[in-house]
């Protein structure tokens, strides 16, 4: 009996322990997920111990599969170095990936934490900015992948990966959002949000001025939190001490955000494949063919 363990299958065990579910794991090292499924199986089978245990429609890992997570990040590590200090290549691949800060510390640190353990010799050298400085970045290829929102991406499309809800949202210690002409705290002129969120309220008849103007989310996230603005963001940026306000306190509702992935023409490597999968994997909630108006996780 082989009692030799296979690299790419606990490459495939790891992708599932950091992601917390086969599909996500099979999009992000690119395998069905009836591959994933036999892989798994095989691995349980060289290892000699249950690592699954079914809870409800979902798997989750028995003792013996958690114990094996730091077996296989190490012999991940050791495998990749291994390879790398024999194939001439002496240095670690590096992406550059261009985030805005609106995502920047709320979606990605456990994501890019989580890649790192998958992949310990890519690099991943982290640029934030606006959406619209992305987009020339990418075009001008000073970047190789960029996550934007959708509607700031001028003429780069991109992929949409993910679909949040865009949400008023102010201080739950003050009360900005009362007065008679609300102040904002919006992005730059370029910043699709900043456009919605103004015709949405000319709509309404809302009096509103925009008081502070601030291509970076923390300015915005100050000026709320000290209660001297109403902003909007997407679900995912929402922090604590923070509320969301609907119509009942005369705001309309917003419509969708699309958060895009875009990618450089120069950007064909399998690295850059690999980054690229494990972003849509962990963050993306939209499906092939999936539908205009898609709640968030």
């Amino acid at each position: 009996m082989n009692h030799a363990l296979d690299i790419d299958q606990l490459r495939t065990f790891l992708a599932i322990a950091e992601l917390g579910s086969f599909t996500k794991a099979g999009e992000a090292v690119h395998k069905t997920q009836s591959a994933v499924s036999m892989q798994m199986r095989r691995l349980e089978e060289r290892v000699g111990q249950p690592i699954f245990i079914k809870d409800g429609r979902q798997s989750r890992l028995t003792e013996d599969g958690q114990r094996l997570v730091e077996y296989a990040r190490r012999m991940i590590l050791l495998n990749d170095e291994t390879l790398s200090a024999f194939n001439g290549r002496k240095e670690v691949g590096h992406v550059k990936l261009g985030v805005p800060d609106d995502y920047a510390d709320r979606l990605l640190p456990q994501v890019l934490a989580a890649f790192n353990r998958l992949n310990p010799s890519i690099e991943v050298q982290v640029e934030c900015s606006s959406s619209a400085k992305l987009t020339e970045a990418i075009r001008d290829k000073a970047l190789d992948v960029a996550i934007t929102t959708s509607g700031d991406s001028v003429d780069l499309r991109g992929e949409i990966i993910r679909r949040e809800p865009l949400y008023w949202v102010t201080s739950s210690q003050h009360s900005a959002h009362t007065e008679d002409v609300v102040r904002l705290a919006l992005g730059p002129s370029t910043c699709s949000w900043r456009r919605l969120s103004m015709e949405a309220l000319d709509r309404a008849g809302r009096q509103y001025r925009v008081s502070y103007t601030s291509s970076s989310a923390a300015a915005l996230v100050g000026a709320v939190q000290a209660g001297l603005a109403v902003t909007v963001f997407p679900e995912s940026a929402i922090r604590d001490g923070m509320r969301i306000l609907d119509e009942k306190d005369g705001f309309p509702a917003l419509p969708y955000c699309d958060i895009a992935l875009l990618r450089a023409d120069t950007a064909r490597e399998a690295m850059h494949d690999t980054l690229c999968n494990h972003l849509i994997a962990a963050i993306g909630n939209v499906g092939p063919g999936a539908p205009s108006q898609l709640a968030a996780e």
